[in-house]
């Protein structure tokens, strides 16, 4: 549910709807690597590259918002961050009122995370035996995993996948995977990185239907969405945000965020 106080204004009770993703001014740096003749030379020498230059945004809940920019722009590293799986080194970030450093535990029982190049799978258990070890680790209780399991392949049309092991699913099967094990603890925000990437067309339409009409509208989970596809934006955003070199450089309605691609990326749509 979204958080809400009641304000008097000219006699009346407003509803102020605070975010359900809340950043403010992050910034991220990282050493770079260097080669060992200069690290003995130049021990104390440090290169650092910064990935990520104040970012702002809020994303309000029950919507669906879209992260878009090139590769290198810092969105995988913004939604790591979210994630509490990296510490940003200066600005704040809060998931549902809760700040993602100092309460990463309660943020991750409210979030959930897909990724595109999902690698923590083992490759040698069934889909579902996959799934039921990640309910466990998510503190679902034993007697529930089952039929959640079930629940959350006949929504995504993994059924038929979950007798088999994981090195023999498709790599669009993989990725309706990890969306599954992402909703097995019914989280209320959800990060997604690139969610239809090596799906065939209708399988893609099928996972836009589920983010933006199931998940969003229908149960209204708050869905941040990293995405190179124009088209999945237009389908599936009613707010954008573009990253370049490490900041948000548009950010809008996504119909009027579209209209400047041209010229900020140098693209014809």
């Amino acid at each position: 549910m979204p958080l809400c106080r009641g304000q008097a204004l000219s006699g009346r009770q407003v509803k102020i709807i605070h975010p359900a993703i809340d950043i403010r001014g992050v910034y991220k740096r990282f050493t770079l690597p260097r080669p060992l003749g200069r690290a003995i030379i130049h021990p104390f020498e440090r290169n650092r590259s910064e990935v990520l230059k104040g970012v702002t945004l809020a994303v309000r809940p029950g919507s669906v918002t879209g992260l878009q920019g090139p590769n290198g722009a810092g969105k995988t590293t913004l939604l790591r961050i979210l994630a509490a799986t990296v510490i940003p080194d200066s600005g704040s970030v809060e998931i549902l009122g809760h700040d993602v450093v100092k309460h990463s535990t309660r943020v991750r029982q409210q979030m959930g995370f897909v990724l595109s190049d999902e690698r923590s799978f083992f490759w040698r258990l069934t889909a579902r035996h996959n799934l039921a070890f990640f309910a466990t680790l998510a503190n679902l209780k034993p007697e529930k995993i089952g039929a959640r399991i079930d629940e959350l392949a006949e929504l995504l049309r993994i059924t038929d996948e979950l007798p088999k092991p994981f090195r023999d699913l498709s790599t669009g099967m993989r990725q309706r995977l990890s969306l599954a094990r992402t909703l097995l603890h019914d989280p209320q925000v959800l990060l997604v990185d690139e969610p239809t990437r090596a799906m065939d067309p209708g399988a893609a339409k099928r996972t836009r239907h589920l983010l933006g009409q199931t998940l969003a509208a229908e149960l209204g989970k708050t869905v941040l969405l990293a995405t190179h596809s124009i088209e999945e934006a237009r389908d599936l955003c009613e707010h954008l945000a573009f990253l370049k070199d490490g900041k948000i450089v548009v950010e809008g309605a996504v119909d009027d965020a579209l209209k400047l691609v041209p010229e900020i990326f140098e693209v014809d749509l």
